[in-house]
């Protein structure tokens, strides 16, 4: 564990969250400004970062660290806009207090579960660590080769922000698994201030963040660029919602937007869909153009073409940068992207939420919060007519968010979709809104009933806590997969030995290195020359590898079963005699499948 890493990310997103809303009007209570300021400086570190890349600055964690705390420690300075932190046992706080405790008890899940076993899940997470790893020692997003799945043309924002963590934590996997368990149970915060501005009421937006942080449907720890994209959506909605108060919150909700637009092809697409949506529900109900809105739209498109969509189509042309991001995504059109796990949906899949779930995007939402959701649409259309007044806006545009994400979660035999099985997560979010008043519907009628609202919620609750929040836990917590590329569970282990050789250890293998860069060595995944020697490397005498290996000052060499499956197990094993009988390698640790030489 890194504490300076973790002290420095919150010094990161504070500090530019704090110089973004310097200008802006102070309205909010005390802990709710000092906690967003964290969210916006999330986003403002995204933006920050792609534009630096740009300009050609290297992207080092101490020139964020400079620009994070010039405007903050200037104002110390001069002692200017200082307040005293508000601790006195108010509902608000007390309210705040609770959504803590949501946000630490689902780290404590995350964090559990990403660690319960000792190397990446599934597949993604290997090629991020890669990428961040070119992130930390490169400083910059443009590889000369393209190599790394999720840098050029994806966009880098997710490898890029963990890539500049790495640079003050020796572990690729300890960084990523925990700043992915952060930054996902941050998101829980991030609604729940959102939707108390949003439906300006503390005690229903609390409600729906417990909704929303126990929904099984709703972000998993699987390590991959949604776990950013997503929380980003609530700190856009949230500088959004701002506008209403202060025009100044214009800029900083173009600059959320444009990060949100930047950090991964599918839910930056999703993001633009709530977005519009907002938009014209808004619209609609107060009968006039609300030009703020449309104007982060625009601008905050333009600002994500300028920082990172532009230089990729100007770089692969416009045709072969649709074709390659489409194509990363698993689709065929721009209008009908498929995903890797998409399928007909059925009634059991949304009501009935299991403790056995895909890991990347788990889907359900259980049966207490799928009738709430239910009952919040009977609600909308007996109240329809009241959805014109201000304080019900929130409702219109909740019950618009959960029809099109309804449509989307099910739009497999359609020919507009986006990644259908991927769009759980985002159909979480309405789910956990209009629950809200299909409970203030519910106690409505206890009262009438003679039934305490106080009965009603706890049962909703523990309903919720038992239909739900039992079976994410178990599926967050479970031994997860560590994908198809191993060639047998011995050989996941026989990793472990990396851990013993010396930090960023020069390690060479003749396939792939998105294994060793994730267990802390060094090799240069994305250097051409490397690449192209690869390719014939098993086919050099033990004297020429050895003095190639040297020359770029590789240390060791592994033979595992990545070799045994691509030049066979009698090549392999003769391969290795060779290399152990010239004396030119040394093995340093053999098991099943994996042999490791040391270059003499």
């Amino acid at each position: 564990m890194s504490g300076i890493t973790i002290l420095l990310f919150f010094i990161y997103t504070y500090g530019l969250g704090y110089s973004l809303l310097r200008f802006v009007k102070e309205e909010e209570a005390f802990w709710e400004r000092q906690i967003m300021r964290a969210g916006i400086g999330l986003g403002a570190f995204i933006v920050l970062g792609l534009l630096m890349n740009l300009l050609r600055i290297p992207l080092d964690w101490k020139i964020f660290l400079v620009l994070s705390l010039a405007f903050p420690v200037y104002d110390l300075i001069k002692k200017k806009g200082m307040t005293t932190p508000d601790l006195r046992p108010t509902k608000n706080n007390l309210i705040i207090l609770v959504v803590l405790v949501l946000f630490f008890a689902t780290l404590h899940m995350y964090a559990k579960g990403s660690f319960v076993y000792p190397y990446f899940e599934d597949d993604d997470p290997w090629h991020h660590a890669a990428g961040m790893k070119y992130v930390a020692i490169e400083k910059n997003l443009f590889p000369p080769l393209n190599t790394l799945m999720y840098i050029d043309p994806y966009p880098p924002a997710y490898d890029m922000v963990m890539g500049i963590l790495n640079q003050t934590s020796s572990s690729v996997m300890w960084t990523l698994k925990f700043f992915n368990s952060l930054i996902i149970s941050l998101s829980i915060v991030f609604f729940y201030f959102f939707a108390k501005r949003f439906m300006n009421n503390s005690r229903r937006a609390l409600f729906s963040a417990f909704a929303l942080a126990a929904i099984p449907c709703f972000l998993s720890h699987f390590i991959w660029s949604m776990a950013l994209t997503v929380p980003m959506y609530f700190v856009a909605f949230y500088s959004i919602e701002m506008m209403k108060r202060d025009r100044k919150w214009l800029i900083p909700s173009i600059i959320m937007s444009a990060a949100t637009l930047t950090i991964s092809p599918s839910h930056s697409a999703y993001f633009g869909i709530l977005l519009f949506f907002y938009a014209i529900t808004r619209c609609v109900l107060e009968k006039k153009i609300v030009k703020n809105l449309f104007l982060v739209g625009i601008f905050g498109i333009v600002l994500s073409l300028f920082l990172w969509w532009g230089p990729m189509m100007v770089k692969y042309g416009v045709s072969g940068f649709f074709s390659s991001t489409i194509n990363v995504q698993g689709g065929d059109t721009i209008f009908s992207v498929a995903g890797s796990a998409d399928r007909i949906y059925s009634f059991n899949d949304f009501f009935i939420a299991k403790k056995q779930n895909m890991i990347n995007n788990p889907i359900g939402v259980g049966i207490f919060l799928s009738t709430l959701a239910i009952i919040s649409m009977i609600s909308v259309l007996s109240k329809w007519k009241s959805l014109k007044k201000e304080s019900n806006h929130w409702i219109a545009i909740g019950a618009a968010w959960f029809l099109i994400m309804l449509y989307f979660v099910n739009a497999t035999p359609y020919p507009v979709k986006i990644t259908p099985f991927r769009a759980w997560m985002v159909f979480a979010i309405p789910v956990a809104i209009v629950s809200a008043e299909g409970l203030d519907f519910l106690t409505g009628i206890g009262k009438k009933a003679g039934i305490p609202p106080l009965i009603i919620i706890a049962l909703a609750v523990f309903g919720i806590i038992m239909t739900s929040a039992v079976q994410k836990y178990a599926v967050n917590t479970a031994n997860w997969s560590p994908g198809l590329g191993w060639y047998s569970y011995p050989e996941v282990l026989s990793y472990e030995y990396l851990r013993e050789l010396p930090y960023n250890a020069a390690v060479f293998t003749f396939t792939d290195n998105l294994f060793v860069i994730s267990y802390d060595k060094y090799s240069c995944e994305w250097c051409p020359d490397i690449d192209e020697y690869r390719k014939t490397a098993f086919d050099r005498t033990a004297v020429e590898l050895n003095s190639w290996l040297k020359s770029k000052k590789y240390e060791y060499l592994l033979i595992d079963g990545r070799t045994l499956r691509n030049f066979g197990i009698n090549e392999t094993t003769i391969k290795a005699q060779e290399l152990v009988s010239s004396d030119l390698f040394i093995p340093v640790k053999q098991s099943e499948s994996f042999l490791a030489l040391r270059v003499v």
